[in-house]
Parts: structure tokens; C-alpha cells; sequence
């Protein structure tokens, strides 16, 4: 067992017996837990200067012929779908004239209707597309051929902060016998990089490591390493490895803490990235998988079943141009580290300034700049995540990922940067920004009818000498087309996603057949109807806090299931509550019409409370699950590797992260532990102030409970990060 052990004046009771002890040094644990470094230059980018291209060709070998007219086909049908919804709102509001209120109508709708019909525009390439089951594949990717003979190393990373360690490594442990399952495992190397900062779950991790390595044979294989810094967070997390280690390998494929890939999948696009030489990226389509909540089941079905013909659709049109999402990808380490290295931004204002927050879209984008060819592939099957199990949880990483997509706005202007990277960049902006605009156009509705009811109409101009008066009114006929007008373009893309499941014998069946798969779309539809509201109250607050300056910080994300208290929802929701009360009191005091049209707003924010806490509900997930509806295939008839990954979970589900003190009393892992630490710190260097108090802290205490009572996390983080406190103060029996 572990004990403290501290300087003659100070003692420590206890009952054990007294014991022999043996001094821990580094050298005296033989565990490579990294490989030797190879290092390689990764410069930090200039966005205000010509990068260097290397005398590359603008015209990418694997882009699709016909891009041109893709393009032009996408953008002209949207903008002209556009120009036609816009002139009948005009007739709405504006048919006798022109009125301020009426103008700013006019305004936020054609860009919130230009929004709808540029998804339903790609969906509708993507329809036809998801048809052929070609999506994506120009790069001569045959999901049915055999698996093909690698020539290169590959490294497969696992970035982890503060996450369960026992889930994340029972994920890379199914990847890795999926890989070994292939013939082609020798060709991978594993890396968990850890940014944990929770000094508990740090050391936990280690213990799993280690397991991992026992069970798995995994040793010189299956490596780990932890920041001490956590210095521009998960970038900075993947260009730290790239310098230190990215010499020796020539792809990277990049995961998240919850990411699934099968290994056949894994061998196909690293055989991609081989085949194409000026290939720099090949994106897969998570599905996401796992949900038991209802929400995350909602969230599992509407990307099973829509995000197909999205993404086709965003293939079909992006060509060797697409975008990054940060996981579930290979990577061609040479042009990460020739054109990934991300700048911080000029301090403009918090948060705009400083580390880029949202850094796949502009790593892709950069990359592209140097010509590099960016690809998705959808049609390839094998990749998998998970899906909060909130509303709550995803608003929380919405948040932070809406911050680092209004940053973007800074990185538009960079120099040679594609056009289309240009579109990611405004896209990924107007995920969001749409929100506000959404309720400043339901706002400005109820202000026109106030001023329709309280302000007295001019019926003769005064400049203008009119025959017949002028009669200010909002036409109801006209304005019933535009509601149907914009509800088929939203629509749209839904129907179109089930057709395309009816031609999709595979999809069909493993979503409950045609009809349970339709009653499944208006389920999602009715309750994501009911939900938009909510999340647009969320989002524009965001937003708001971020123009105030106010820091998304970066908060690990919950991905077990849980329990929500109702005092919790209540807490969080009233507000919204309220707001749909306000706003539905004034709309009833305006006009009955108005009430009746503004009713799925008001109905999604009334109910705001009970329809967070229920979709939050596992037993109600469940019970969907038992009646056939929100299914998606991956379940009816899991892949092996989700097979392996429940297995790998079913042996760790009573497992938790204990007490890193607790933990060291294994002495091998407290001998693993001492060789990852940094060197100590010389004289003249900066002083831990934590490390000092911890130690103080150590040598009043009376007993162990004591000291977990008094040490704070960063100064437990600060004791286990010295060698000399830790051989100090904590010995391990022979």
C-alpha cells in the first residue's frame, strides 16, 4: 500500500505495521511508453502572404470534370429560388409600397430563405447522387474489392481531455483488433495524446494504458503521452505530435474520444491516400451510433437517414475542395505539416483574438490554399460516433464550437485562400448567425402588426397627389403561398432522404421498412419542429455572449447517458419559458392570426421544460427501440467493429476513475508514472506556487483523508507531476 511519508517533525498516524521501502527512480522501469522522435517542420502559417505551393498544379488530378456546371447548378437554382420566395414576400408586405419594417422583412427572409435553399439545392444533387452510391469515390475506392496491400506506416491518433478513460481505450482497443483483423496491422501505430487536466482521470488513464498494453500485446505499438501544457488545446494537441513524431509515418488518421472505424475502412482511404499522391485529406461520414436517450436516437436517425443525401450533395459540389471535421479522416502528414501550422489571430477583441478555436475547417482550407486535394467520401462505409445525450450537453459543446465558427470571420480574408473554403468559412458562420436572425424576423412580424394596429395609416402621400388612397395591409393569401413555399424548400430534403432509403434495400429494412421509416421522419420532424425554437433562444445567446466578449472556455464533453434532474431543467429552461409566454401574449393581444401563425414558435418555447427533460428520457429511447421506430440499420445489424466495442465496454461498465493517490498503490504504475514526467525544474526557473503549497499540505496533514480533503486539483495536479515530491513523500513496499 502507498503511504506518505514526510519529514521527522511531522507524523502521520496510521496502524500499519512498519515495512521496508524501496526508492523510486526513472531509470529503473524499462517501458518505452513513445517511440524515438522524428521530427519534422511544421512552420506556422502567414494568412497575409502567398503560401509557398511548391510549384503544384491548380488543377487537381481527382477533380471531378464537371465541377463547373456542379457549381453552377447549385448556387444559380438557390439564388434564383431565392430571387422568386423573395418577390412574393415583397407582395406580402410591400404591395402597395415601400415601408421600413417591410424592407427589414424582406431583408433577414432572403437570407434566412437563401440559408434553406442552398441545403435543398445540394440535397437535390446529392438525391441523385446517393442513387448511384458514387459519392465521393473519384478516387477509385472500391468498397467491395479486396482489401488492398499497404505500403506506408499510418499513425491512428486518439486525442482524450479529461475523458473516461476506460471508454476511450476500450474504442481504440476495438479499432486496433479491427485493424490486426485486416493482415495489415503492422502498418499502424496508436498514440493516445492526452491533454487531461483532471489529475485524477490522468492517472487513471495510465492504468488503462497499461492494461491496454497487457491485453493487447500492444507494447512498441500502441503508445501514450501527456501535455503538461495544454497549449492551443486539441490543435495544438495534433501539431505537437506531427513536430515531434510526424517524420516517420506518412498518414495520420485523426479520431475523437468517442470515434468507431472499422479497419477494412481504414486500410481503404490509407490505399487512397497512396493511389493519390496530391491528395492531402480524405474525409469519411460518421454515422452516428449508440444512442439510447431519445434525444441522442432523434439526432442517430436524422444523420442516418439525411446526412447521406447532405453529404452526397456536398461532395457532388465540393469535388477535391471539401472540408474537415476534425475526426474520423486521414491525413497526408507532408501537407499537414507543410501548410497546417495555425497562427494565432491578431487581438481584435476577446474571443476573436488569439488561438484558433474551431481549427479543421481552416486546417483543410490552408491545406487546400497550398494545393492540396481535400475529399469526402461518403458512399465508403465503417465510420462511426456518438451524439450527446441532451439537448443541454450539445447546447454546451454548440458553444464552444459556435465561437470558433465566428472567428472564421477573421480567417475569410486570407490570402490565395479557394473560393469555395471561402463558402465552408461563411456556411460555418451562418450555422449559427441564423438563429438570431430567425428571431429578429419573428420579432419584427409582431412589430408590423402593432404597427398595423396602433399607428395611424396614411392614406393620401403628402409629396405624391394620389386618385385613390393608399390602404397599408399585409396580404393573408399571399403570405399562406410563402409559408407553403418555404416549408416544401425545408422539407424537401427529407422526402428526398426517403426516397432514397426506399431504393436502399439495406437502409430500408434496417430502419423498420418504408412505412415505420416514415412514421420515424415525422416523429424527428415533429419534435425537432419543437425543439427549434428552444435551440434558437440557445444559439442567439450564444452568439450575444460572444460579440460581448465573453470566452466558451473548453469543457470536457459528457457522453454517458445520465440523469437529468427536472430542478435542472427547470433551471435552465425557464427562461425560455417565459420568453414563449411574452412573446404569445403579445401576438395574442395583437391579432388572432398572428398567434395562430406565430403557434409552432410559441408551442416548441412553452413546452420548452417538459420536451428537454423527456428527450433527455433513456426509457423513452428505449421504448421507441422496442417499437420499431428511429432504428437505423448499425443497430438491427451491428458492424463488427461496433460489435467488438460493445464487448470491449461490457468488460469495463463497473469500472470508474478512482483517486489518483488510491491508484499509486500499484507499483508498477506509480514506476510508469514517474518516467512520463518533465523534467525538473532548474534553478532560476519559474516557481509552481501549487507544487509548494501541496507540499506544505503534505507535511501538516494527520492522515491520507486529511491531505484529499485539503489539496486542491491543481495542487494534486502539481504533486503528481514532480518526481522529487512524489520519491519524497510516497514509497512503495518490496
Amino acid at each position: 500500500m502507498v503511504e506518505l511519508k514526510v519529514n521527522n517533525h511531522c507524523h502521520l498516524q496510521n496502524d500499519l505495521n512498519e515495512i521496508k521501502f524501496q526508492d523510486l527512480t526513472a531509470d529503473k522501469f524499462e517501458f518505452a511508453a513513445l517511440p524515438p522522435e522524428s521530427p519534422i517542420e511544421m512552420p506556422v502559417q502567414n494568412l497575409f502572404s502567398r503560401p509557398n505551393i511548391y510549384n503544384r498544379s491548380k488543377r487537381m488530378k481527382t477533380e471531378p470534370k464537371t465541377i463547373f456546371f456542379r457549381r453552377l447548378f447549385v448556387f444559380l437554382l438557390s439564388f434564383l429560388l431565392t430571387a422568386y420566395a423573395s418577390y412574393e414576400m415583397n407582395l406580402v408586405f410591400n404591395s402597395t409600397g415601400m415601408n421600413s419594417l417591410g424592407v427589414i422583412i424582406l431583408i433577414i427572409f432572403t437570407v434566412l430563405f437563401l440559408w434553406i435553399a442552398f441545403s435543398f439545392v445540394s440535397s437535390l444533387g446529392g438525391f441523385f447522387e446517393q442513387l448511384k452510391q458514387k459519392g465521393g469515390l473519384s478516387l477509385n475506392i472500391d468498397p467491395k474489392a479486396q482489401i488492398p496491400n499497404l505500403r506506408n506506416k499510418t499513425a491512428v491518433l486518439m486525442p482524450t481531455y479529461n475523458e473516461d478513460p476506460h471508454r476511450v481505450l476500450a474504442g481504440l482497443k476495438a479499432i486496433f483488433n479491427s485493424l490486426q483483423a485486416t493482415g495489415q496491422g503492422d502498418h499502424f501505430d496508436y498514440f493516445i495524446l492526452s491533454d487531461t487536466t483532471d489529475p485524477d482521470v490522468w492517472v487513471e488513464e495510465e492504468a488503462t494504458y497499461l492494461r491496454l498494453i497487457e491485453e493487447t500485446k500492444g507494447l512498441n505499438k500502441i503508445f501514450y503521452r501527456r501535455r503538461f501544457e495544454n497549449t492551443d488545446r486539441k490543435a495544438g494537441n495534433l501539431g505537437e505530435w506531427v513536430r515531434r513524431f510526424g517524420g516517420a509515418y506518412e498518414h495520420m488518421l485523426t479520431l475523437d474520444a468517442d470515434s468507431l472505424m472499422e479497419g477494412d475502412t481504414i486500410v481503404r482511404i490509407c490505399a487512397a491516400m497512396e493511389e493519390n499522391p496530391e491528395v492531402g485529406l480524405i474525409q469519411t461520414l460518421p454515422v452516428i451510433v449508440n444512442g439510447t436517450t431519445l434525444f441522442a436516437r432523434l439526432q442517430q436517425f436524422a444523420g442516418r437517414v439525411y446526412g447521406p443525401t447532405i453529404a452526397y450533395g456536398l461532395a457532388w459540389w465540393h469535388g477535391s475542395e471539401s472540408n474537415y471535421w476534425g475526426h474520423n479522416a486521414i491525413i497526408r502528414i507532408k501537407a499537414f505539416a507543410e501548410q497546417a501550422g495555425l497562427p494565432h489571430l491578431p487581438a481584435v477583441r476577446k474571443p476573436f483574438g488569439g488561438m484558433i478555436m474551431s481549427h479543421d475547417f481552416v486546417e483543410a482550407a490552408l491545406m487546400r490554399r497550398g494545393r492540396w486535394a481535400i475529399h469526402m467520401v461518403p458512399a465508403l462505409q465503417g465510420s462511426y460516433e456518438e451524439s450527446p445525450p441532451s439537448l443541454t450537453d450539445i447546447a454546451i459543446r454548440d458553444r464552444r464550437w459556435c465561437q470558433g465558427n465566428l472567428q472564421h470571420a477573421m480567417i475569410i480574408p486570407t490570402k490565395k485562400l479557394s473560393w469555395i473554403s471561402r463558402i465552408h468559412m461563411i456556411t460555418g458562420i451562418g450555422a449559427y448567425v441564423m438563429s438570431p436572425l430567425w428571431l429578429l424576423f419573428l420579432l419584427a412580424g409582431i412589430l408590423v402588426s402593432l404597427q398595423a394596429l396602433f399607428m395611424k395609416p396614411e392614406y393620401f402621400s403628402t409629396t405624391d397627389r394620389v386618385l385613390f388612397p393608399h390602404w397599408p395591409q399585409v396580404d393573408p393569401v399571399q403570405a399562406e403561398y410563402v409559408f407553403i413555399l418555404t416549408m416544401l424548400v425545408l422539407l424537401a430534403p427529407k422526402f428526398l432522404a426517403w426516397i432514397a432509403l426506399l431504393a436502399n434495400p439495406f437502409l430500408r429494412k434496417g430502419c423498420g421498412g418504408e412505412i415505420k421509416a416514415l412514421f420515424s421522419i415525422v416523429i424527428e420532424t415533429l419534435v425537432g419542429g419543437l425543439i427549434a425554437p428552444v435551440a434558437m433562444l440557445i444559439q442567439t445567446a450564444a452568439v450575444a455572449s460572444i460579440l460581448l466578449g465573453y470566452d466558451s472556455g473548453w469543457n470536457a464533453q459528457r457522453r454517458d447517458v445520465g440523469y437529468i434532474p427536472l430542478k435542472d431543467v427547470i433551471r435552465d429552461y425557464w427562461p425560455h419559458t417565459v420568453i414563449g409566454i411574452l412573446m404569445g401574449a403579445a401576438a395574442w393581444a395583437v391579432s388572432f392570426s398572428l398567434f395562430l401563425w406565430m403557434t409552432p414558435v410559441l408551442l416548441g418555447l412553452l413546452l420548452a421544460i417538459p420536451l428537454v427533460w423527456m428527450t433527455s428520457s433513456q426509457k423513452i429511447g428505449i421504448l421507441c427501440r422496442k417499437l420499431g421506430l428511429l432504428i437505423i440499420p448499425e443497430e438491427v445489424n451491428p458492424p463488427n467493429i461496433l460489435r467488438l466495442d460493445k464487448k470491449e465496454k461490457e468488460k469495463i461498465a463497473n469500472l470508474e476513475v478512482k483517486n489518483a493517490f488510491h491508484n499509486l498503490d500499484n507499483s508498477k504504475l506509480i514506476q510508469f508514472h514517474l518516467t512520463q514526467l518533465p523534467q525538473e525544474r532548474n534553478k532560476g526557473e519559474a516557481i509552481n506556487a501549487n507544487e509548494l503549497v501541496s507540499i506544505v499540505k503534505i507535511e501538516e496533514a494527520d492522515n491520507r483523508q486529511q491531505l484529499l480533503e485539503n489539496l486542491t486539483k491543481a495542487e494534486k495536479s502539481a504533486v503528481l507531476a514532480c518526481k522529487k515530491a512524489l520519491i519524497k513523500f510516497f514509497k512503495v513496499p518490496l
